[in-house]
């Protein structure tokens, strides 16, 4: 077995992950990244792509951000469509804020590059890991590396490996709780390389379910259509997917909508889940591997940079001033951003989605939209959440 010593552990490899370790390697604190995946799986993923002003902010901080500025697509407001016509919500005049549309795939290759052309640490495809004494002051994380079994001592742990990772599951069963809201439908999303049917994202809510209208770029769209949790891909051909969406969107939308082959598709299930606290002895939960919301609003990726910035503000001053201070406040600082931005993502989700077949909810819906739509006190609201709380 190699015994190695490092000051933080990470685990997962995603944005969140690389980003801390970005952050803490300009402070000159040493990080060590353990990825059960490959590099190229990791890459692969389709993800949200809208990025609050604080995100980006960040990726700056980390030195990463010359591509985001480069080709990503600042937006102004997004439109709502319903009941047959469409609103626009101004959110830069209303809140002087932006968002930036940019895929989550460019920003794990961003960070991916930067982090391993500095030198930095990934062990890709590191199976059977397993967190250790994270109670005491110095925790052990072991794994093994192509057939080579390893162990890492370390000052802390941050567990960026998702919903589905092995960190939040080291947190013993008594000292976690959790909070939780199943969807009943998914969202089935289409990459197309075709310009995208409008500048700005477009959320529909529409008597045969949700749509949505977005991009990565001007060159390719990604679209949504909600659909039930017993759908299969191979259910919805592209042709299908196209006359569905068609039907959902304002008329005049439909007839400027581009089609073409489908590049990706898929279903995602949609969830709301919160597990208190984010933090065990040493270990930090990050990400996802603490909570989910539904991608309406997007604000899971930009949640996860909210946590990032706070842990590593956190353990940045640990090691400059040697005090706990911030990592003791850690849990509750980034879930008072994290229950808001929930309550947002469950608002804007039930708004916009049929639940059944329930016309009385469905009219509520539109009145409330039409609400929205005729008052600026509403919109205002509704855009400070759309762009993003301040990061703490």
């Amino acid at each position: 077995m190699q015994v190695t010593k490092t000051q933080v552990v990470i685990v997962g490899a995603g944005p969140s992950g690389l980003l801390l370790a970005r952050l803490l390697a300009r402070a000159r604190i040493q990080s060590v990244v353990l990825e059960a995946r490959s590099r190229e799986y990791v890459e692969a993923r389709i993800r949200a792509g809208v990025l609050e002003q604080g995100t980006v902010d960040l990726l700056e901080e980390a030195g990463v951000a010359a591509r985001v500025k480069r080709s990503g697509l600042p937006h102004d407001g997004f439109e709502l469509a319903f009941d047959g016509r469409t609103h626009r919500i101004d959110i830069h005049r209303l809140t002087g804020k932006r968002v930036t549309v940019y895929g989550q795939t460019e920003i794990q290759k961003d960070l991916a590059d930067a982090h391993l052309s500095d030198g930095g640490t990934v062990f890709y495809e590191a199976s059977c890991v397993k967190i250790d004494k994270i109670r005491q002051a110095s925790p052990r994380v072991g794994f093994v590396h192509q057939s080579i079994a390893h162990e890492i001592e370390c000052d802390f742990v941050a567990g960026c490996d998702g919903y589905h990772g092995i960190s939040r599951k080291a947190v013993p069963t008594g000292e976690r709780c959790y909070y939780e809201r199943l969807y009943p439908f998914g969202w089935l999303g289409i990459l197309v390389d075709q310009p995208p049917v409008s500048e700005e994202l477009i959320y529909v809510n529409h008597e045969r379910g949700f749509a949505l209208c977005s991009m990565r770029s001007k060159s390719r769209s990604r679209y949504y259509l909600q659909c039930t949790l017993g759908d299969k891909v191979e259910e919805w051909p592209d042709e299908r997917f196209w006359i569905e969406l068609r039907m959902r969107l304002p008329v005049e939308l439909g007839k400027r909508l581009v089609t073409g082959t489908s590049i990706e598709k898929s279903i995602a299930p949609l969830r709301s889940f919160v597990a208190e606290p984010m933090r065990y002895g040493r270990l930090f939960l990050v990400g996802d591997a603490a909570h989910i919301v539904p991608p309406t609003g997007a604000k899971g990726l930009n949640l996860a940079g909210s946590d990032v910035n706070i842990l590593n503000r956190a353990l940045v001053s640990f090691y400059r001033s040697n005090t706990l201070a911030g990592l003791d406040a850690y849990s509750g600082t980034a879930l008072l951003r994290v229950w808001k931005a929930t309550r947002f993502s469950w608002w804007f989700t039930s708004l916009m989605h049929r639940f059944s077949d329930d016309a009385f909810a469905h009219r509520l819906q539109l009145a409330e939209l039409d609400y929205i739509s005729r008052s600026e006190s509403a919109s205002r609201s509704f855009a400070e959440n759309y762009v993003g709380l301040d990061f703490n």
